[in-house]
């Protein structure tokens, strides 16, 4: 039992560890910025059909 909380608590302080960075380093906007630049690039390409 003493095994299992031992790696419960290892997990949690590395998922902790780990928004911390994300959060300090801003990595979420960063990752969204990329996507939206892909997405972007996806998009303008096709061509888009004028109905009035």
């Amino acid at each position: 039992m003493c095994k299992f909380f031992k790696k419960l608590l290892k997990v949690l302080l590395a998922v902790t560890g780990l928004l911390f960075v994300v959060y300090f380093w801003n990595l979420d906007q960063k990752l969204l910025s990329w996507v939206y630049m892909r997405m972007n690039e996806i998009f303008d390409r096709k061509k888009v059909d004028l109905v009035f």
